[in-house]
């Protein structure tokens, strides 16, 4: 099938946009907040500053500042919504670096705030936290932050340096989706047009193996003509953030990457060891599975994303997804169903495909709730497209809800527990696709778009990410430099060690570390698996015990940041203080397999 020319962002329907009008209904309203806001920045550093000795003055102080991250919250939103649809228009860009710019000033204005609370004593701050116990998880940072803490001077300095701290993400992302022309590749005398978003949302899960490949070949060309500046950028990030481990008294990187995290190397450590040994057999089995059904001569990194049966596999459209969430969704009771389906009418969601639009997907929330979540992704008819949202639309829940039971401040979970809930409704979806069946090629439909959507994205993809960084980090810490060539190594070498024999790794694939923007995001990319092996859990509690597990789940989605991430997952049920919950998910991924090949037979059989 051709593709059609990848539309500008005036030319798509507005319909399938999202709607911003909820943050602000005009320009002016925007403007007339900022100013607002920077007012309220000015009041708050004219009334507190020198102040912060007693309960009562702390008390008022949180909840000024609770309104200010708020209008902060609504006007960064406003202003990068936008670039994140379409970083082609520079009206765009030129709003979201002037509100960086100005939260940089304000947030540095902002930074006296905390370098006071690090200096009240322990136990008035703990008489804030009993009388406002919705600020305790608050408090248990400013205690912890103490020993990190700089002089109030360099803090501010640090808060002033933000925007061109985050310029190695923004350097990134104007290289890959601004100045990459990926143009067009031609198989069998058809030419086809390619971008960063159609090769990562099409031509990987192309059914045609030329196709699918000619598609590769031409987007890891086009990738390796950039592969020095994208290098350098992400050598500066990694360099800050061990200079900035350093300024805090760090001795590793790893450790200031895992502090605000509230999580240790060893459970750091545990995710990558485990999968890269444990789950490396079990994907090799599946692969060369895909492999034989699909009369492949061999299994390159090309082909890793396409489907055991693509002819079983039905166009899905935007409507129809509506119905499938809906359904899937159903087992965590009516109000949460209802919470989540706002998201269609109320248009969260950017479903557009247009230039400049960033890859894959995100969802990302409002303070307090002030304006409903909104959700990034590329609608291409892809059963994969309902996982994706499904995803996404399970980080609303999740924040919608901590919203609803947190303050401002304390509403945020660890990021080792924030892929849970969007990977939980996945597992959802799967369940719904088989819940009522008896056809073994449905059976193993949906057992593969498990293994190949959920599991793959967060167990494999991200996961090998993690590996790869974490090589990175080593060196890092050991004081060594690294190129493009270097980066290049290590990717190649991560991707052999967890494939083996059942895929060849062809040239091309070790540049995919230039494909990912969580490369910026800190040691992000392992929580996936983490969240995914509580989910995992959690999901097969509500299977087996009903209505007392969801309760626990939801429950659980609304803690936000009111516990560790231990103590959080024990509230869904789950003991990640040990290496079982993983490997009892690894079994199950192992189960599904051996199932998946028993269906394969039967399927031959009839």
């Amino acid at each position: 099938m051709k593709v059609e020319e990848m539309k500008h962002r005036s030319e798509v329907p507005v319909e399938l946009t999202w709607d911003l009008t909820a943050l602000f209904a005009t320009r002016e309203d925007f403007d007339r907040a900022v100013e607002e806001l920077k007012e309220a920045v000015s009041r708050f550093t004219q009334n507190y500053e020198g102040t912060l000795r007693d309960k009562e003055t702390i008390l008022k102080a949180m909840a000024d500042y609770e309104a200010i991250l708020i209008q902060f919250s609504m006007t960064n939103h406003y202003s990068f919504l936008p670039q994140s649809a379409d970083v082609t228009d520079p009206e765009n860009t030129s709003l979201s670096r002037r509100m960086n710019n100005l939260t940089a000033n304000l947030s540095a204005a902002l930074s006296s705030f905390d370098s006071e609370l690090s200096k009240v004593p322990d136990e008035v701050l703990d008489e804030v936290a009993a009388t406002e116990p919705k600020y305790q998880s608050f408090i248990r940072k400013v205690k912890a932050n103490k020993k990190i803490q700089l002089d109030p001077a360099v803090e501010k300095a640090l808060a002033e340096l933000a925007p061109t701290l985050h310029a190695p993400e923004d350097v990134f992302e104007q290289a890959r989706l601004a100045d990459m022309d990926f143009g067009t590749f031609t198989v069998d005398g058809v030419e086809y047009p390619l971008s960063f978003v159609l090769y990562e949302d099409h031509y990987m899960y192309h059914t045609d193996a030329a196709i699918r490949r000619a598609a590769f070949d031409k987007f890891s060309s086009v990738l390796k003509q950039y592969e020095n500046v994208v290098a350098q950028a992400y050598y500066t990030q990694v360099q800050k953030e061990k200079t900035l481990a350093t300024m805090r008294g760090f001795d590793s990187v790893f450790d200031y990457l895992l502090y605000d995290q509230e999580v240790d190397r060893d459970m750091y450590h545990r995710q990558i060891d485990v999968i890269m040994t444990e789950l490396a057999p079990v994907m090799q089995k599946y692969i060369t599975h895909v492999k034989e059904v699909q009369g492949l001569d061999k299994m390159t990194y090309a082909d890793l994303k396409i489907d055991l049966d693509p002819e079983y596999s039905p166009p899905v459209t935007i409507e129809e997804s509506a119905k499938m969430v809906k359904e899937a969704i159903g087992v965590l009771g009516e109000e949460y169903t209802e919470m989540i389906m706002k998201a269609y009418p109320e248009r969260w969601i950017d479903f557009a495909q247009n230039k400049g639009k960033s890859t894959g997907g995100f969802c990302t929330g409002i303070a307090a709730n002030q304006a409903h979540p909104y959700i990034l992704m590329s609608w291409t008819n892809h059963l994969s497209n309902v996982y994706t949202l499904i995803h996404e639309l399970g980080h609303a829940g999740q924040m919608i809800l901590a919203n609803e039971n947190n303050a401002v401040v304390g509403a945020d979970p660890s990021l080792y527990l924030i892929e849970g809930p969007s990977t939980f409704n996945e597992l959802l979806l799967t369940d719904s696709l088989t819940r009522n069946t008896d056809d073994p090629r449905m059976e193993r439909f949906a057992l593969t778009k498990m293994l190949a959507d959920t599991y793959f994205h967060n167990f494999v993809t991200h996961l090998l990410e993690a590996a790869y960084q974490r090589e990175v980090y080593k060196l890092v810490d050991a004081g060594q430099s690294f190129d493009a060539n270097k980066l290049s190594e290590i990717k190649r070498s991560v991707l052999e060690a967890f494939w083996g024999d059942a895929v060849e790794i062809n040239p091309g694939a070790e540049l995919t570390w230039m494909r990912q923007i969580h490369y910026y995001m800190g040691l992000y990319s392992y929580t996936y698996s983490a969240g995914l092996t509580i989910a995992t859990q959690a999901f097969l509690k509500v299977k087996a015990e009903g209505q007392p597990a969801v309760e626990r789940w939801l429950e659980f989605l609304g803690t936000g940041d009111q516990y560790v991430p231990a103590e959080a997952a024990a509230v869904a049920g789950v003991d990640i203080t040990t290496d079982q919950p993983l490997k009892d998910t690894i079994q199950y991924l192992d189960d599904a397999v051996e199932r998946i090949l028993v269906l394969t037979k039967e399927i031959k059989n009839v």
